[in-house]
This record gives C-alpha cells, structure tokens and sequence, in this order.
C-alpha cells in the first residue's frame, strides 16, 4: 500500500511539473514554436512565402488566442519544419510547444505526445494512372508505394495482410519522390492522405493522367500535438479551437487553404468540441 500511494504521488508530481512547463516556458521566451510539415499540402507545406495550409493557418489564428489567454501584450511565433520521423520527438523533448500538420490522432502516439481535440478529418487512399488497375484487388503482385513512418504505411500493410494480398511495398521519404515513382512507372499505385494525393495530382499540371480513389482504407482524425501531461496547456489549446469553431476562424482556414466549403466532417468537429463557457 505503502509502494502505491508513493507511486501516485511520484506520477502526480510528474504531471504538476509538467503541466507548467509549456505555459511558463512561453511567458519566459514571449514566442511559441510551433512544428510544421514541410511536404503535407493541402494541410501543412514550406511554400516560397514561408508555412502554409490548413493547420498552418490554423496554428497562425489559434496563436493569437493563445497569447490572449496568456495575458501576453506581444508573442513571437515561430515556425519550425519537422519531418514524419522527428516531430513527436521534438514535441516530447520540448523543442517545439505544438504540432500543426498532417497527424492523426492514434493510442500508440499519445503514449508520447498528447493532442488536442480533432481538428481535421483525412483517410488513407491510393492514386494510380489512369488505365492502370481499376481496384485495390488489381495491385496484387505490383509494386505500390507509401511514405514512410506514416500511419498509412501501417494501415497499407494491415490492409494488405487482412486481404491476404501479396505486393511489394516500396517506402519514399517524402511525397514528391513517390508520385515521381508513380509518374515514372516504377510503382503501380502510390498510398497517403487523400487530401495530400489531391493537392499534389491537381498541382501537377496533368491531372487528368491521374485517378484518385474515393473509396478510403480508413477514417483518420487529425489533432494538434503537445507535451504529454500538459493538461494547463492542452486547456488553452482546446479553448482557443473552440472558440474558432463558433467564430467561423477554422471554416476560414480551410476554405483559404483547400478551396472547397467545409462539410459535414468540420461540422462535426465543431458540434464535438469543448463548449465556450
């Protein structure tokens, strides 16, 4: 009994400190670091003017809430590029005070980072050339690409072990280099985002060569990343998303960054937030 109660109170301390460390590290500094991707367009991409997409922009109008909170006259706001591979490390050993990109919210990761409430909706499908296979069933014995360290590398191969579907997979680094395999025809078929495969077939300039399926392996929620155990911060987060859902801010950041109106998805996202007091 005696081990338990100090095995409490060793993780009650833990969380104290840590529920500071993001707030108190922002007022000593007067700047938030936020993390973004640099190759997850529509939602987070390095463009010629600087960050840009969708919870680019978001992290952009969510910063002002953040400092409003904070009683902050003046907050600097910087913009740090992280890769698939780093960015919960950064989150985790505080390098960055937020995530705002392309990551879905999963158990496995909030072992290491916690996130806020949802605020994108995205699913794994596939593009191919048009005249290639027609179905998932046609790739069997092909070769089919997927970035790597992603959740879609994970949901491709379960899918493909479900399916008992033998096919090569070939990882990329980034998203560029696997459409240029597609494009190329060293792949058949090439995985991520549906919203990264439509921005990137459309910004090509010869999207009619391309199909994207519409059909989609799994429904991911994206969330925006922070320490683990920060629950003071996570409360300034979630409060100040909560408060661009009922002012129309997050409607705003995605029609500027995807050009499309929002549907049911953000709706729901909306109607599943946190309620203003």
């Amino acid at each position: 009994m005696r081990l338990l109660s100090a095995a409490i109170a060793a993780t009650l301390l833990l969380t104290t400190v840590a529920s500071a460390q993001t707030i108190d590290k922002i007022k000593d500094s007067g700047e938030l670091v936020i993390g973004f991707r640099t190759d997850a367009s529509p939602l987070s991409v390095l463009g010629d003017n600087g960050p840009q997409g969708y919870s680019v922009e978001l992290c952009a109008r969510l910063a002002q809430k953040i400092a409003d909170s904070l009683a902050l006259e003046t907050m600097d706001v910087v913009f740090e590029p992280v890769t698939t591979e780093n960015r919960f490390e950064k989150i985790a050993n505080g390098e960055i005070d937020l995530l705002c990109g392309a990551a879905t919210i999963t158990l496995s990761r909030r072992a290491l980072v916690d996130f806020s409430t949802p605020t994108y909706v995205d699913g794994t499908t596939v593009a191919l050339k048009n005249g290639g296979p027609g179905s998932f069933e046609e790739l069997a014995g092909k070769k089919i690409g997927v970035r790597s360290a992603t959740t879609t590398l994970v949901a491709l191969n379960t899918t493909l072990g479900s399916m008992n579907m033998d096919a090569e997979v070939v990882e990329f680094d980034d998203h560029a280099a696997g459409m240029a395999a597609l494009e190329s025809d060293a792949i058949s078929a090439y995985f991520a985002d549906q919203s990264i495969l439509m921005q990137m077939v459309q910004s090509g300039g010869n999207a009619d060569a391309y199909n994207v399926f519409e059909n989609l392996l799994t429904v991911e929620k994206h969330g925006l990343a922070m320490r683990r155990g920060d629950s003071d911060f996570r409360l300034v987060v979630d409060t100040g998303l909560s408060a661009l859902f009922a002012e129309g801010g997050v409607s705003d950041a995605f029609s500027n960054s995807i050009g499309a109106t929002p549907g049911f998805a953000l709706e729901a996202m909306y109607l599943l937030s946190p309620t203003l007091p």
